[in-house]
Parts: structure tokens; sequence; C-alpha cells
């Protein structure tokens, strides 16, 4: 059994995988006499992580941080500069890529910030986004304006507001998908391909995809791309020597 961890600007997520599953866990309900590999990624610092590390050395159980590559079995990576690409956008591609072989996908990852990452069906990623997130984008303007406020009880709806709070979150609501229609044109210019598969992940990936027809939503996206990165990165390894 695995134990998979993602360690963001903000929080540890934890999973097990098992039987091509994964499974939250909270840190202090891991198996650790079952677990065989400890795989994680990690863009900030975490003390939860340091111990975990330690204590997998004290049980001389093997670990492997995900890092970004220009090529992953079939799947390029758009950037020149991959260690610039954040780490959960290319595991998030490498989830994309592997459970939908062939297929051209756009991938949401809707949280502090929400990325969108064009993928071709030739596993080509083609580039991507950093919008500020919907509450983000909200807190900006309520923040620097003196005339825009919010409240907390008004949700984000696809509708033109009629007051204050509702134009605001709408209107953050709105240039979101705004900004996937204008991936989903770029992925119809740049190959042509018409009906790409979009994949919605993070906090607000729900509310995103009930909003796009033919969408998916996957609150495991990051987790079950770090398992398919670990898998692939043995493979490439096995193929080169």
């Amino acid at each position: 059994m695995k134990l998979l961890i993602d360690v963001g600007n903000t929080s540890l997520k934890a999973a097990l995988w098992r039987e091509q599953q994964a499974t939250p866990v909270s840190m202090s309900d891991v198996p650790w006499q079952a677990i065989t590999e400890v795989v994680y990624a990690c863009v900030g610092n975490s003390e939860l992580l340091n111990d975990a590390l330690t204590l997998a050395a004290k049980k001389s159980i093997p670990c492997c941080e995900a890092h970004v590559s220009k090529n992953l079995s079939g799947l390029s990576c758009a950037y020149e500069q991959v260690s610039n690409l954040g780490i959960d956008r290319w595991l998030a591609l490498v989830a994309g890529f592997t459970l939908y072989p062939n297929r051209a996908s756009i991938i949401v990852d809707a949280g502090t910030a929400t990325t969108i990452d064009v993928l071709s069906g030739e596993g080509e990623h083609l580039g991507g986004w950093i919008l500020p997130g919907l509450d983000l984008m909200t807190r900006s303007l309520t923040q620097n304006t003196q005339r825009v406020f919010d409240d907390a009880n008004t949700p984000f709806l696809n509708e033109l507001g009629k007051d204050t709070p509702n134009g605001l979150k709408n209107g953050a609501l709105v240039a979101t998908l705004g900004a996937i229609e204008q991936a989903k044109y770029q992925l119809k210019h740049v190959t042509g391909e018409q009906k790409p598969q979009i994949l919605c992940a993070g906090g607000y990936g729900l509310l995103l995809q009930q909003q796009i027809s033919g969408s998916i939503f996957d609150s495991l996206l990051v987790m079950k791309g770090l398992n398919y990165w670990h898998e692939l990165s043995k493979n490439d390894e096995k193929q080169q020597n």
C-alpha cells in the first residue's frame, strides 16, 4: 500500500493507494505497518511531512518526491523551464493523460488560485493559465474598492447580478467560465480538436463542473496523478536501463 502526500501552500492532504483506488486519510490515522512506499509532492513547508518522512526512514520505507520533467511516457510539458510549472498542475496533467488516453483534455484546478491547463489528444501539454481563485477574485475587489461589498450568504451563480454581492460573485464565476471557454477555443485553433474532456478539481471544482456540460469533477485528481507519476516514472527508468 502506498501513502500519497500532497503538500500545498496552505495545507497537507494524504491518501492511501490500494487496489487501484485512492482513499483520503488523516496523517494521524496512517496504517504505517501496511505502507510499502511513500510518494509525495511538495510546494510548501510542512512539519507533518517532515515527521512522516522521518518515520518512514526509521521503518526503512522508501520515499520518492514527484517532480516535473519535459517528458513522461508520452506526456510532454509545454514549459521551457519545467521547474517553473507547479507540481500540482503537472500531476493533474498526468492524471488526465492516464485516465483519458488519446483524449484532449482541459484540466481546471479551482482552489486559492484557479489553474487551467490544455492537453492535446497526443499527450502534448499546450500550456495554461493561472487565475485568481473565486474567493481571491472577490476579495481583491472588496479590499481595493470603496463601494464594492460582499455578502457571505450570497452564492456564486451563472446569471446576471442584480445587487452588488451577486454582481461581484457571479462576475468572478463567469470570468472563470469564460477562461475555460477560451481554453477550448485555443485547443481547437491549435489542434482542431473540438470536444475535449473537461476535468475539474479543487475546492470549487464541483461548482464549476455543475456549470459545464459533460465535464467531470474528481476531488482526488492530483492524488491519482501522484500515483500515476510514480508508476510512469518507474516504467521510463526500466526502458532506459
